[in-house]
């Protein structure tokens, strides 16, 4: 194809490669200096104990909104917090027009319901098999099975050819509720060519075939049958066909449902208006729960990863107001554990262990299924679109290179490593990085957002570890001490070994440092300031073995 104008096609991830979540992902097609672009998601990822206080980690759009007079549109592929949750959050500094199907339309707007100040975002609804053009870019929703209603894989084509973003997907013979993968699009975009395939790489590490939702469901009917009491199964919020798997289960061995967990809730309205809850029996509510003998009962709560306000670690410290589980019941972990979330649910286990609960998780039976395909999966989806380049998107280093090896192993003849932050020439040549744009993490804080040093997050972690110490110093006119200095210590260590309190040593640090200052030289307030601090810290480090945050005030 003549190249006369310097067009390239390019691809950009600002999240989501290189690391599990908060995926962001630019196409950009046109001469260097004119390029236009689309994002593709616009993910979350989630805050760990090295984030003390944030809600919510965001990609930086930094790169993007310095090129906004080039970006044409935003698509998101499927409502899943880490491909859509930042929207409502990043759509103000871009404000371009966004797609996204039925249901994500229907989350997001009970989302920003619950959200103070959040922005209306008009959205344009595509469905599966539609075709729509967002600049130079035309696009085809192409259905594949996921953990979430319409889950969608993109073929992008642009005068360079196709690429396709597979999104989240897998293939399942028999999902809950559709859609099954569309192996016979992908097959006809194969026979057309594809250029590019940029490929969730989350399962890459697994051989096999992933199970499918239906026989999910069966080993979920299998554990309620065998339970004696209350059976409480934990699951993503997000996973309707789980949610009716579980329902169904419940139905089938005659017992009634009811659902605790507020974003449960939600997911279940929306999902309900659009239909996918219809045929089944109608959830209890909460009051009635005490009328409904245990053996009975089975619950859908929130609280797989060991969120402690979720409604699993409520009824595990026993905090529900009209709802408790009592010794003999059976509690099932209908989900996998998000790397980082071990701790907090093994805790969760622990006390309901010690309330004498059963507990029932994806070893012990087959009770979950992940949405993301294994390497059988993979090597399918290599043959069905057979194209000159593969991409592994989707996952951490291990995950990406394991798909990259299978990648050249099933014959696609270009592989391309990228991580967040590279720009991959996709076209014209080989597949090249060409460039480093700006990428990172911007933290939710509260009502604001901005980087871990605009937010105060690493003085707050050094906080968490050696607390602070605030000392004031009064100096008379003569430059003399107008009497000790007041110190107050949070987060300190009381006494030393030989029982020495530490705010003692670390006054006598203070008078010591002022002391040892030649009265000329402290007319410099700043220099009896940084003394003070050094002297607090090391007196406080030779006592405990930690330096505090040291604040110190000096007056005149």
């Amino acid at each position: 194809m003549a190249n006369r104008d310097n067009a390239e096609l390019v691809f950009a991830p600002l999240g989501g490669v290189g690391e599990i979540g908060m995926n962001f992902a630019l196409y950009g097609y046109g001469p260097a200096d004119a390029r236009e672009w689309i994002i593709v998601d616009v993910g979350v990822t989630f805050p760990d104990t090295a984030h003390p206080g944030v809600d919510l980690i965001l990609p930086d759009t930094r790169f993007i909104e310095e090129n906004l007079d080039g970006l044409r549109g935003i698509v998101i592929t499927h409502a899943h917090e880490d491909h859509y949750g930042a929207l409502l959050d990043i759509w103000p500094k871009l404000k371009v027009p966004v797609w996204m199907t039925p249901f994500t339309a229907g989350l997001l707007e009970a989302k920003r319901q619950g959200e103070q100040n959040a922005p209306k975002i008009p959205a344009t609804v595509y469905r599966a098999g539609e075709k729509f053009t967002i600049g130079p870019f035309e696009i085809e929703a192409i259905p594949v099975a996921h953990s979430i209603p319409e889950p969608m894989s993109l073929a992008i084509t642009t005068p360079a050819g196709t690429v396709i973003h597979t999104g989240d997907w897998k293939i399942d013979p028999a999902p809950t509720i559709g859609p099954m993968t569309d192996e016979a699009r992908f097959r006809a975009y194969g026979d057309k060519g594809v250029l590019a395939l940029i490929c969730d790489s989350t399962n890459a590490l697994r051989e096999g075939d992933s199970p499918s939702e239906v026989a999910v469901g069966e080993g979920l009917k299998g554990v309620i049958e065998k339970a004696k009491g209350r059976v409480a199964v934990t699951t993503f919020s997000s996973n309707v066909g789980r949610i009716i798997s579980i329902a169904r289960a419940a139905r089938d061995t005659g017992r009634q449902c009811l659902v605790l967990g507020r974003s449960l809730k939600r997911v279940i309205d929306v999902a309900t208006e659009l239909g996918y809850m219809d045929g089944l029996p109608e959830f209890i509510a909460e009051e009635d729960y005490g009328f409904i003998p245990r053996e009975n009962l089975v619950i859908i709560c929130t609280g797989s990863q060991g969120e402690p306000l979720a409604a699993l670690a409520k009824l595990s410290r026993d905090e529900m107001k009209s709802v408790a589980l009592t010794a003999g019941d059976t509690v099932v972990f209908s989900s996998r554990t998000i790397p980082g979330n071990e701790k907090a649910i093994l805790e969760i286990k622990n006390r309901l262990i010690d309330l004498g609960m059963k507990i029932i998780e994806d070893g012990d039976a087959l009770v979950h299924v992940s949405g993301h395909p294994r390497r059988s999966e993979l090597r399918k989806m290599y043959e069905w679109v057979r194209p000159q380049i593969g991409v592994p998107v989707h996952g951490e280093a291990a995950h990406l290179v394991a798909q990259g090896s299978l990648m050249s192993m099933s014959g696609i003849g270009q592989v391309a490593q990228v991580r967040d932050g590279d720009m991959l020439r996709l076209w014209p040549g080989p597949a090249t990085i060409i460039d480093q744009v700006p990428f990172g993490r911007l933290y939710k804080d509260g009502y604001l957002i901005g980087t871990d040093q605009a937010m105060g997050i690493r003085d707050r972690r050094k906080l968490s570890y050696a607390g602070h110490v605030a000392v004031n110093v009064v100096l008379d006119e003569k430059y003399e001490l107008a009497g000790d200095p007041d110190l107050v210590a949070i987060g300190v260590a009381e006494a030393d070994a030989s029982g020495e309190t530490l705010e003692d040593l670390m006054l006598d640090a203070a008078i010591g440092a002022v002391d040892s200052i030649p009265r000329q030289r402290r007319k410099d307030l700043d220099l009896v300031q940084e003394a003070v601090r050094r002297a607090v810290r090391g007196a406080a480090n030779e006592a405990w073995g930690k330096k505090p945050l040291v604040t110190v005030f000096v007056t005149r």
